[in-house]
This record gives C-alpha cells, sequence and structure tokens, in this order.
C-alpha cells in the first residue's frame, strides 16, 4: 500500500512539477526573446496567424521548455517513486509526449520544431531524467 501511494505521489508531483518547469521557460523566453513585431501571442488564433513570422530562435526556449520540464517532472518521479522507476518516468515522458502531440496538432509550428520536439524533448529526456536517479543509487 505505500508504495502504491508513494508511486501515485511521484506522477503527480512530476506531472505539476514538470509542468511549473515548462511554464517558467516559457515566460522566461517570451522575455528573452520577444515575439516577432506585430504579433500577437495573447491567444492561440493570434499566435496561430502570427506564425509564419517566427524565426528559429523563437523556438528555442518551447524547446528548453518541453525537455526540461519533462525532464525535471520524470527526475522528480523517478526519485520519489518506491518501485517501477523506469516506467514512472516514462509515464512523464508519454504524457508531457501527449502535450507536444496535441500541440502540434494545434499550432502549426515548422515540420523540422515539431520533429525535434517529440522525437528530442520527451522520452529521451524522461529516460535521463531516471539515469540521473539510477546515476546516484550506490550498491
Amino acid at each position: 500500500m505505500k508504495s502504491i501511494i508513494l508511486n501515485s505521489i511521484a506522477i503527480l508531483g512530476g506531472l505539476v512539477l514538470g509542468g511549473a518547469v515548462n511554464m517558467g521557460l516559457i515566460s522566461l523566453g517570451a522575455e528573452l526573446i520577444p515575439p516577432p513585431v506585430g504579433a500577437d501571442v495573447s491567444s492561440m488564433e493570434g499566435l496561430e496567424k502570427a506564425m509564419h513570422l517566427f524565426m528559429p530562435q523563437h523556438f528555442v526556449f518551447p524547446f528548453l521548455a518541453h525537455s526540461l520540464g519533462t525532464l525535471a517532472g520524470a527526475f522528480f518521479a523517478a526519485k520519489v517513486a518506491a518501485t517501477h522507476k523506469l516506467i514512472i518516468a516514462f509515464v512523464i515522458g508519454v504524457a508531457f509526449l501527449a502535450g507536444g502531440i496535441v500541440m502540434v496538432f494545434s499550432l502549426p509550428s515548422p515540420i523540422w520544431f515539431n520533429s525535434l520536439d517529440l522525437i528530442g524533448a520527451y522520452l529521451p529526456m524522461a529516460y535521463i531524467g531516471y539515469k540521473f536517479i539510477k546515476s546516484n543509487d550506490y550498491p
């Protein structure tokens, strides 16, 4: 029973922490790299209409947000989980990957970004978060 509770806390906490890191980096990115002139990024419709104005530098922080949010969430989840640490890290990765897939279908981003984001930001980062935990475990 204790392991079920800890594993549930790990997943919930990983999702919350990963989401917070994601949103923090998105907000920071908007401050450091302002959107293109004339782009209304206050709504999905405005963002969709202005997507053609975005340059590669505008995609740096979204990628960092997705990858580091997943990494932080998976790391936390694997660290807190009582059992099945790899599976729980991948639960976080798959949850964030699902969000990424929704965004790909909702927002017409360049194919290079969508490919890089979906292939590199979620499942690999979940695995790395798990590996960070395993590298700190000593026999």
